[in-house]
């Protein structure tokens, strides 16, 4: 490939803006109906969520947090940097995108079980509840793992994943026992649905290489027959 090293990293300028904005796009739309939980429950008004977010200090006491910081910056750039950026370089050439977006999660989520020695260190809960708790995690991790890894051969860009990743951590795993007991379930509900379905519905199109610079680089290591992930 003629492609720079960055550029195989997801590091380059042709089509970043699309990619800062579209895959951050959908995935709020997967997260539809928790953001209109979170909506409906939050005590302040529209323009008092706009005047928070605007607001300098606010950033600035962000910025000064410590687990702030390693939620929303450290840990989605270093993840992604790691098991997307520099893993699916590798594994493209061997396997082709779409077992590479398959096989570079697994790597991702044995990485989250270093929690469980923790629990299991300070003794936060059975043997069993903590076993079970690890394989919940080590698949919700390794699906999202396998959703990066897609918007990173789709666009070529970094930026997408590490923007996702982000905001995944925010928002945290949808707290769908919370929504079956809202006093608003039914609305709350068919919001989940309709997220879940317009993801469905807008995965492709608004993942398409040709917003970002087609052919991404990513998908010019492929050595496989080329799929419909790549084009």
């Amino acid at each position: 490939s003629g492609a720079s090293l960055l550029a195989l990293m997801g590091i380059r300028f042709e089509g970043l803006i699309p990619a800062i904005i579209l895959p951050l796009v959908l995935t709020m739309v997967l997260f539809l109906g928790p953001l209109i939980q979170l909506a409906m429950d939050c005590p302040w008004g529209f323009l008092d969520g706009i005047k928070v977010a605007v607001d300098p200090w606010f950033w600035a006491l962000c910025l000064s947090d410590m687990r702030w910081l390693r939620n929303q910056v450290v840990a989605p750039f270093t993840e992604e940097l790691v098991f997307r950026a520099c893993m699916l370089p590798m594994l493209v050439p061997c396997a082709g995108p779409s077992r590479a977006i398959f096989t570079c999660p697994l790597f991702f989520g044995v990485a989250h079980f270093h929690h469980v020695i923790e629990l299991l260190r300070f003794r936060q809960g059975t043997i069993s509840g903590i076993f079970l708790s690890a394989v919940f995690q080590f698949s919700y991790t390794a699906v999202f793992g396998a959703y990066t890894a897609f918007i990173f051969l789709r666009t070529g860009h970094l930026a997408g994943p590490v923007l996702c990743h982000s905001f995944c951590n925010y928002m945290g795993f949808p707290a769908l026992s919370t929504a079956l007991e809202h006093p608003h379930r039914l609305i709350v509900l068919s919001f989940y649905v309709l997220g879940v379905l317009l993801f469905l519905l807008l995965l492709f199109p608004m993942t398409d290489p040709h917003f970002y610079g087609w052919p991404t680089p990513i998908c010019s290591l492929d050595s496989t027959q080329p799929g419909s992930l790549c084009s």
